[in-house]
């Protein structure tokens, strides 16, 4: 028996290492198969997209804000993981009923390698969660070396179209925003919210306007119209798995960002 803590706080009771798991969270079902977890996974969402083979082996039970209980129920799982900005909050009584359930709640780099260790640690890979943190900080420090002459640029991240909304701050997309040394504009307003596009030129007129290739599937009307806003932005559409899941996927980010900045260079 092991009591520990979620990263919002809340403890959970452990009669043992979990060994059927499921993951309610896109950017963990990635983190737990690369700790080598794949055979504890029995559950996972319809946008748990990585590895792709994972759709065809496990058992979908859902979305991640709507999940089938019962289905959950069937696959007698020892551990459910799910994440505060992914989930919905009021899920947890009904999943508590089923298992033990962990809340993570990344809004940084530091929060995201705590996870992965913690994980480690609870599922019996601490060798795995060690050198996957490791790498994770290596990348990360020669990211930091390879922006750190850059110019910082003003910038709006579109997450929504129609109603238009941003990422603001207390946001993990925000925190790969500055590490980027993009200024953003909506770095006064929380979490992810709504905004009026004729008033971009007054709310900061951004240099750089980046659309998210989740959850809304921009297009290129979307670009032309919010560039019509705006004295003379470039529009990029954006990774959005490499500026959002704050897992293993960010082994990818910091050599996708760097690509990103070649390529803005090419217009500035």
């Amino acid at each position: 028996m092991k009591i520990i803590k979620d990263q919002i706080g809340r403890e959970i009771t452990l009669k043992s290492t979990p060994k059927r798991i499921v993951s309610l969270v896109p950017s963990q079902t990635e983190l737990l198969y690369d700790l080598a977890l794949e055979n504890e996974l029995v559950g996972i969402t319809q946008f748990c997209v990585h590895p792709f083979h994972l759709k065809s082996t496990k058992t979908i039970v859902g979305g991640t804000k709507k999940v089938d209980y019962e289905k959950i129920k069937e696959l007698n799982p020892d551990f459910i993981l799910c994440n505060k900005e992914e989930n919905a909050y009021d899920m947890l009584p009904e999943l508590e009923k089923i298992a033990p359930t962990y809340f993570s709640d990344i809004n940084t780099i530091n929060n995201a390698i705590d996870l992965i260790l913690h994980l480690g640690s609870i599922l019996n890979r601490r060798t795995e969660s060690d050198n996957l943190a490791h790498k994770i900080e290596y990348k990360l420090n020669d990211f930091k070396n390879f922006i750190k002459d850059k110019p910082a640029r003003k910038v709006a991240y579109f997450i929504w179209a129609n109603p238009w909304m941003v990422a603001g701050n207390d946001t993990f997309i925000n925190e790969m925003l500055q590490l980027n040394k993009f200024e953003n504009i909506y770095d006064h307003m929380s979490r992810y919210p709504k905004i009026n596009i004729q008033k971009l030129r007054w709310e900061g007129d951004p240099e750089v306007i980046i659309l998210s290739s989740e959850p809304y599937k921009f297009e290129d009307k979307h670009a032309m119209e919010l560039g019509s806003f705006t004295n003379r932005a470039i529009t990029v559409f954006g990774d959005g798995e490499m500026f959002s899941w704050p897992g293993s996927r960010l082994l990818l980010a910091f050599d996708y960002f760097k690509k990103l900045h070649e390529k803005l260079e090419s217009h500035f």
